[in-house]
């Protein structure tokens, strides 16, 4: 039986899947980083912004460790095989990004307005971002 390959490897190396994934990550981390400015949270209960706000900062550091596992893989094919680990966390990235981008189109509030910067560009990547969801979940038969 033939081990199966994870093809999510070669769109982020060969079809240029990284440059969506890193743009995804940094803007993840910026949204974690000013959650406690978001909307969403000023509406909800102190106790829970609270935890919500611990959690964002936990995560922070794991943003910057797959960033650079990223930048130090991504020229040998072999270790952007081992990001498969990571998929799932890619997933969070892509999907926070395309939903904070729904959201500066479809509120326009200040706060998503800001976190997205560019709305023609960020507008752009929607398209990738739905590839890179497809793409990075990927294996051979």
């Amino acid at each position: 039986m033939t081990e199966k390959i994870w093809l999510g490897a070669i769109f982020l190396k060969d079809e240029g899947g990284y440059e969506i994934l890193l743009k995804s990550l940094e803007h993840y981390r910026k949204r974690l980083r000013t959650i406690g400015q978001s909307p969403e949270l000023k509406d909800s209960a102190a106790m829970f912004a609270s935890v919500l706000n611990q959690q964002a900062m936990k995560t922070v550091p794991k943003i910057d460790e797959i960033i650079e596992k990223i930048t130090n893989s991504i020229n040998d094919i072999q270790e952007v095989k081992k990001l498969s680990e990571e998929v799932p966390f890619f997933e969070k990235a892509l999907m926070c990004y395309e939903s904070d981008i729904d959201k500066a189109q479809n509120t326009g509030h200040e706060y998503f307005v800001k976190l997205v910067g560019d709305l023609a560009e960020a507008k752009n990547d929607l398209d990738i971002i739905k590839t890179a969801l497809k793409k990075i979940k990927e294996y051979s038969e």
